[in-house]
């Protein structure tokens, strides 16, 4: 049976090469050694003749769940996103279109982890459609935007231990211009049940990327974000690589040039069989300790029973923007999740964090954006088969917002 003294001695005899990796990607071994002892006390329970599995799966579901009353977003928490026509989109457009001219929006996108759902492969590298990777139309949108504002657009991508390499050459061969930038996300070690180092078929400690809450971290530690806000930078917009819907919008950007909240969310009408992190009041824990009741994004998982998810009939797409001084300063009490993974033919076990809980430090307005025809910011892509389904909309989405060079 392991033991707190058996991980930290463990974790000690890394072998220097791979400690290197971990300790420049943000590895925190007294941390590890902290959440790993709940599993230290599951497994002595456990050899002591106490419930197993089952037992296991209950207490780690309440340990995720947030505490107090949780309540359903109130009459005009969550509004529309500005629609062409509407009455002050053209007003919002302006607004947002200054703010580009100016230099103050940076794109930062999520192409970190694999595709294990795509057979393990780098997304970013995947063919969306047409012969053009999801990266390439990045860049292409990318520079149409620099193009349509005068004035070179930060590109900033978030990339994983497994995917930095691979994104880098293809940077190189695609020729992408200085204002776009790598930065890699923090790396974790993997754990079995018992607390022990969970080590692979290779004979290695095995190593994972602990989920997007890790960016801004990452993004402090990479210097990016501090010298984007010594220039003059003010808004920093959030999305996942792949959902190609989640593009620059001057209008929605406009609108939050107006908001005096820290982040925007962008939210999506729920339709059959839906689930994800939805927006709900609850109390939130600040570093000094006192409780704010905040109307924030929580995962389904960490509803209180009873709570019905499916009456909040919006979920959010991962897609944000923040305020980039708040968001190089806060100070985020995170949430640890302990998750259960296959790795080959064994369980091991890794603590991620969510993005979303920028949500519970900071204050946050929510926008409703639609998910249909070519004016959708949810197209996301989690395997080959919704990609051919999509694949017509990605490529309308495409063609309407500038990731498609025009010809001459």
């Amino acid at each position: 049976m392991s033991s707190e003294s058996d991980l930290r001695r463990d974790l000690a005899r890394l072998d220097p090469a791979l400690r290197s990796r971990l300790d420049a990607a943000g590895f925190d071994p007294e941390r590890l050694v902290a959440l790993a002892a709940a599993l230290f006390a599951r497994a002595r329970r456990e050899s002591a003749g106490a419930a197993g599995g089952a037992h296991a799966a209950a207490e780690r579901n309440e340990r995720n769940r947030v505490r107090g009353v949780v309540e359903a977003p109130r009459p005009g928490d969550v509004r529309d996103a500005p629609a062409p026509g509407s009455d002050d989109y053209e007003r919002l457009s302006a607004l947002g279109a200054a703010a580009l001219r100016r230099g103050e929006l940076a794109f930062c996108v999520m192409a970190g982890g694999m595709a294990t759902r795509m057979g393990g492969v780098v997304k970013a590298l995947v063919e969306a459609f047409d012969g053009r990777t999801f990266l390439e139309l990045r860049l292409n949108e990318n520079a149409y935007w620099s193009r349509h504002s005068q004035s070179s657009v930060p590109l900033w991508l978030m990339t994983s231990d497994a995917t930095d390499a691979p994104i880098r050459q293809e940077l190189a061969k695609l020729g992408a211009p200085p204002h776009v930038a790598t930065f890699g996300q923090d790396l974790g070690l993997r754990l079995t049940q018992e607390g022990c180092l969970f080590i692979g078929d290779d004979g290695q400690p095995s190593t994972y990327a602990p989920g997007h809450g890790d960016l801004p971290d990452a993004l402090r530690r990479s210097g990016l974000l501090a010298s984007f806000v010594e220039r003059g930078g003010k808004y920093v917009w959030i999305a996942n690589l792949d959902n190609l819907g989640a593009s620059v919008d001057e209008a929605l950007l406009g609108a939050f040039v107006e908001q005096s909240a820290d982040v925007l969310v962008e939210v999506a009408p729920k339709a059959e069989g839906d689930r994800g992190g939805i927006p709900a009041w609850a109390d939130a824990e600040g570093p000094d300790g006192r409780t704010t009741r905040r109307l924030q994004v929580l995962e389904e998982f960490r509803l209180p029973p009873g709570f019905d998810a499916n009456a909040v009939r919006v979920f959010n797409t991962n897609t944000f923007l923040v305020r980039a001084e708040p968001l190089l300063r806060a100070n985020v009490r995170y949430s640890w999740f302990e998750v259960e993974k296959k790795v080959g033919s064994r369980v091991a076990v890794q603590f991620e964090r969510l993005l979303q809980e920028l949500t519970a430090a900071l204050p946050a307005v929510y926008a409703r954006v639609p998910r249909d025809g070519v004016v959708s910011r949810f197209l996301p892509v989690k395997d080959f088969d919704e990609l051919a389904r999509r694949r017509d909309d990605i490529r309308a989405v495409a063609q309407a917002r500038g990731m498609i060079p025009a010809k001459p």
